[in-house]
């Protein structure tokens, strides 16, 4: 039997390292903070290390199951394996979706980044150079890609020390910003909990989506040089990136400034920067902003290719290589796809684009929950049993259970929720379409 060609195995630990970091912050934590914020008040510093926590036992569910065949070219794979076929396709498809409409909306977002500096031209231009230039990067090499995304996280990480530390010399030394004295009771002089605790569990959508893409790490897997050191590595570290960068940059806003301060339409980011009189804050953010959503851009144009590449028959079109080593097919295909949101852009609102945004941190949900029981009926498999043991997901089962009864509460809130009801309904119908089409896929084959 013909097997399928390799990919490359090129991506470096230091190119792990960064894209895993690179997948745990984004514009969920610089755009989404105000929103946040406004829900929950300093409240919102648990919120975080709850979500986190479990998003942290997730990756240990895939951590695991990444050790036990690192040659997977996708972790659905891992579905496939141990909750059937039909589940794979399901799976498969819908984190494929997720991703084209992340970068959609991603895409759609440089373009306005991009007229903040230059309005007079077109948006469109800009999508255009941008989407030319990620593709480019992700057609030359694997390395090519680990480079530009390490760069990308490496701006993301100097904002957010940058952050941190101003937090810290101004309680240190007392400094006065418009806001008055800065000291540490700022954090909680106007209360702990905002609106009586009125908006405190829809805070945990924003929370959510803010560490949408750290699973990431596992698309990478099968590129890695050295996956039985780098994986486990990079997995673990996301508990301290989650305390230093989300706990440590939350913690230094509400301290400068009252959290009352914060509105949830615009960067708290930018509303520090200008409280302490940095003229050029709104630009500064800008560009992190805008090296986010590149980012974002640059890890969907590498994951939807490899996914296609995955999900095809062997010997297939999709299934076939380039001299690289780059399923270089797929990402032809995911990138025409993401393109069309230039044309659509100007027929359809904005606003539409962060809906279907939102439909895709539903299903996410979803495929997180799919990890979590794929664990589950890894552990009671012979492969298991009779297996080497590496990296253990901690009290395995019950942490599984604990995690997946957790995520279920975060799409109940989706669901429940009038400016996400529709969306998540949108998503629960994605599946219901999907899992027709598998009926007649398994009948067929």
């Amino acid at each position: 039997m013909t097997e399928k060609p390799q990919l490359s195995r090129t991506l470096s630990g230091r190119h792990i390292n960064m894209i895993a970091l690179g997948g745990t912050i984004g514009t969920g934590l610089f755009l989404g903070a105000g929103d946040s914020i406004q829900k929950a008040g300093p409240a919102i510093l648990l919120i975080y290390i709850i979500t986190g926590f479990f998003v942290f036992s997730m990756m240990r569910a895939l951590g695991e199951l990444l050790l036990t065949d690192h040659n997977q070219t996708v972790f659905i794979g891992f579905i496939k394996k141990y909750l059937g076929d039909r589940a794979g396709f399901i799976m498969g498809w819908t984190y494929w979706l997720g991703w084209i409409i992340i970068a959609m909306a991603e895409l759609t977002a440089i373009g306005k980044y991009m007229q903040f500096w230059l309005p007079q031209t077109p948006a469109w231009l800009w999508e255009l150079l941008f989407l030319g230039v990620l593709y480019s990067m992700n057609i030359i090499a694997v390395k090519a890609f680990g480079e530009t995304e390490f760069w990308f996280a490496l701006i993301k990480i100097i904002a957010i020390v940058a952050m941190i530390l101003i937090g810290i010399i101004m309680v240190v030394f007392h400094i006065r910003s418009e806001a008055g004295m800065t000291q540490l009771s700022t954090l909680w002089q106007h209360g702990l909990i905002a609106n009586h605790g009125h908006n405190l569990l829809a805070a945990f959508q924003m929370a959510f989506f803010a560490f949408l893409g750290v699973e990431f790490v596992g698309i990478t897997a099968a590129e890695t040089k050295d996956p039985l050191k780098t994986i486990p590595k990079s997995i673990n570290s996301i508990i301290i990136r989650i305390l230093i960068f989300y706990i440590g940059a939350l913690l230094a806003i509400m301290t400068i400034q009252p959290w009352t301060n914060y509105s949830a339409n615009t960067s708290p980011f930018v509303q520090v920067f200008s409280g302490i009189g940095i003229p050029a804050a709104a630009g500064i953010i800008n560009f992190v902003i805008l090296t986010a959503a590149a980012s974002s851009l640059n890890s969907a144009l590498f994951t939807t290719g490899r996914m296609i590449f995955s999900l095809s028959p062997k010997n297939s079109f999709f299934s076939q290589l380039n001299s690289h080593y780059i399923p270089m097919r797929g990402i032809n295909l995911s990138t025409a796809l993401i393109a069309t949101v230039i044309g659509l852009n100007y027929i359809f609102p904005e606003d539409a684009f962060s809906m279907v945004t939102a439909t895709a941190s539903a299903t996410f949900i979803v495929i997180y929950i799919s990890l979590l029981i794929t664990h589950i009926q890894y552990r009671k498999s012979d492969h298991f049993i009779n297996g080497q043991k590496k990296f253990l997901m901690p009290f395995a089962p019950f942490s599984n259970y604990l995690t997946i009864v957790f995520m279920a509460g975060v799409f109940l809130i989706l669901l429940l929720s009038p400016a996400t009801m529709m969306t998540t309904i949108l998503s629960i119908i994605w599946f219901v379409v999907l899992f027709i089409i598998s009926l007649y896929k398994v009948r067929v084959q």
